[in-house]
């Protein structure tokens, strides 16, 4: 039975009543219980201590000097590409003109300047978010955290939006080259907002790999490589076993091709009395003069080795680089010809794989091939959003193992590691 009990004051009077001592506790939350206020906590914290890292104010700084020199170069190697007397994006930005039609420098600008800020990006996040768990757990700050009202998951979320935060800071300073890439022209306003949309979230995904693995090791150096080493086989592992299976979807087919061929009248051979050998045309039994042989553009089945890359064009949507260039809209028609587009170069090589071999083509044009069912680039069907979706799930469970991870009371601990 829970009873007040009655105290008397210093005055002598009754009436002033202390708490029973069997007051309620506050609720434990759950483990992946979220609130704003316990995300805001753990972010403010983080961040906190970063900013008053002087090595994080040099970072940012030298990230900015290093993109600029990048722009820079990136302009000059679109005018030793696209000639000296095409007007730079810079000039354009200056005098209010547009680029010449046809050889934009835009696109060739842009895709450098992206791309450059994507690497750079994959290779910072994991310093960023790949020390977060047991790095505390080291100083001996995390068995704080766990002892508070805070859930793992509001532990784990509040470290992974501090790291993205930072990670994004890196993004915002590289911002204006990408402006600037952008107002060399053609490049549309689609392209621009995409490309950094994915980005964002990209950058992301990299923070939550690295709060998983800082989650399951307990050294930092180990989850730092662990996590370099996931990004180095999203980046380049996915195109080297793309490549790898080459000779495993290879195999020979019969194709329909329309190509030139040689053709000859249907006029017969015909030996005279005498020995002399004429022709005679078949319809009229007359006399005519030797047939001559022509080129008549004609359909033809042959056997041809191909690559059915349609089987196997998964592996490379989850690469980043792949994402960001199969994403962003085209170029303007008007400006496709002759303009030098990293992004779209790569767009039509993925979404090309992911359709696979045509089932005939066309020889009999001025030095081209025509596929015969394909008359646009980049008609396949997109392949980013299925690598976004895996590499968002790659990421999800990172964070899912992070908050198992951080559960208390935790039943196995790994040798040495420290609790408080």
């Amino acid at each position: 039975m829970n009873a007040a009990v009655t105290v008397q004051t210093d005055g002598g009077a009754d009436g002033a009543t202390a708490p029973s001592a069997h007051a309620p506790r506050p609720r434990t939350p759950g483990t992946w219980t979220l609130r704003r206020r316990g995300l805001a906590t753990v972010c403010a914290l983080e961040l906190r201590q970063r900013v008053r890292s002087t090595r994080w104010r040099i970072a940012l700084l030298a990230w900015f000097l290093v993109v600029g020199l990048v722009t820079v170069l990136a302009f000059t190697a679109s005018a030793a590409v696209l000639g000296d007397d095409r007007e730079t994006g810079l000039h354009a930005v200056a005098d209010g003109g547009t680029l010449s039609p046809g050889f934009e420098r835009g696109p060739l600008i842009f895709g450098l300047v992206v791309f450059f800020v994507l690497l750079a990006g994959l290779l910072v996040a994991p310093t960023l978010s790949a020390g977060a768990v047991n790095g505390d757990r080291t100083s001996g700050t995390l068995a704080i955290l766990q002892v508070t009202l805070l859930s793992p998951a509001e532990i784990v979320v509040g470290k992974l939006l501090a790291g993205w935060v930072a990670a994004l800071a890196f993004l915002v300073a590289a911002l204006p080259f990408v402006l600037v890439s952008v107002a060399a022209g053609g490049v549309g306003i689609g392209s621009l907002v995409t490309t950094l949309a994915l980005l964002v979230v990209l950058l992301g995904v990299v923070c939550a790999l690295g709060i998983g693995f800082s989650a399951l090791v307990s050294r930092t150096t180990a989850s730092a490589l662990l996590t370099y080493l996931t990004v180095l086989g999203l980046v380049v592992g996915t195109v080297i076993v793309f490549g790898l299976t080459f000779p495993l979807v290879t195999q020979d087919d019969q194709v329909r091709v329309r190509d030139w061929s040689s053709v000859s009248s249907d006029a017969y051979p015909q030996t005279d009395a005498d020995g002399t050998t004429v022709w005679i045309d078949p319809e009229t039994g007359d006399e005519v003069d030797e047939p001559s042989t022509s080129q008549k553009c004609a359909w033809s089945t042959e056997t041809e080795s191909r690559a059915h890359t349609e089987r196997t064009w998964w592996l490379l949507a989850p690469n980043p680089f792949v994402i960001v260039a199969d994403a962003a809209p085209t170029s303007p028609s008007n400006v496709w010809f002759g303009t030098v587009d990293p992004l779209r170069a790569i767009r039509d090589g993925v979404r090309e794989a992911r359709s696979g071999p045509d089932d005939g083509h066309e020889e009999c044009g001025p030095g081209a091939i025509v596929r015969a069912d394909r008359s646009t680039p980049s008609s396949g069907a997109a392949v980013w959003p299925w690598g976004l979706a895996f590499d968002v799930l790659l990421g999800a469970g990172a964070v899912a193992l992070a908050v198992r991870r951080l559960r208390v009371p935790q039943q196995n601990l790994p040798r040495g590691t420290r609790v408080a």
